[in-house]
């Protein structure tokens, strides 16, 4: 049997909040004996939201389950790479989607989860490549104003 997986640019449609709850809900009436089955589920749900405290809190349950539920540790991969990938978090979001990838090279979701990653890793670099340029410009400035000061009296 084939698991269907969505690809990475699904993880930017969050559920209709019925739709969480329904998970929710599920997840707190098994409580303390929580399935896995339920709780991946549940985490599911929390990555793809859009709120990011319920973002950081499917990444927590997917990790738990990657601890204790080998079965699963498949899915958690990408998953748990996609959650840090929504939180910013892209040396880790790596770390994980590079361990499902050298498991399944030809895993065509994570490699386009991948191609997310270095983007935004890139884009960032950029920024602050840029940010970094503005700062020595304006002290370059500044300096030579404190500079030209000095030399004045």
């Amino acid at each position: 049997m084939a698991l269907f997986l969505p690809d990475a640019a699904d993880a930017d449609s969050p559920l209709k909040a019925d739709e969480l709850q329904v998970l929710r809900a599920q997840y707190e009436k098994e409580g303390y004996y929580v399935g896995v089955q339920t709780k991946f589920n549940y985490a599911w749900g929390l990555i793809k939201s859009g709120s990011r405290n319920e973002q950081q809190e499917g990444v927590r349950l997917l990790s738990d389950i990657f601890r204790n539920a080998p079965e699963r540790r498949r899915e958690c991969l990408y998953y748990l790479a996609l959650g840090n990938y929504k939180l910013g978090n892209y040396a880790e979001a790596r770390r994980y989607n590079d361990l499902l990838l050298d498991h399944e090279p030809a895993n065509l979701q994570a490699s386009s989860l991948r191609g997310l990653i270095d983007d935004k890793v890139a884009k960032e670099g950029l920024m602050g490549v840029a940010i970094l340029s503005g700062v020595a410009i304006a002290a370059g400035v500044v300096g030579g104003m404190l500079f030209r000061g000095a030399k004045r009296r």
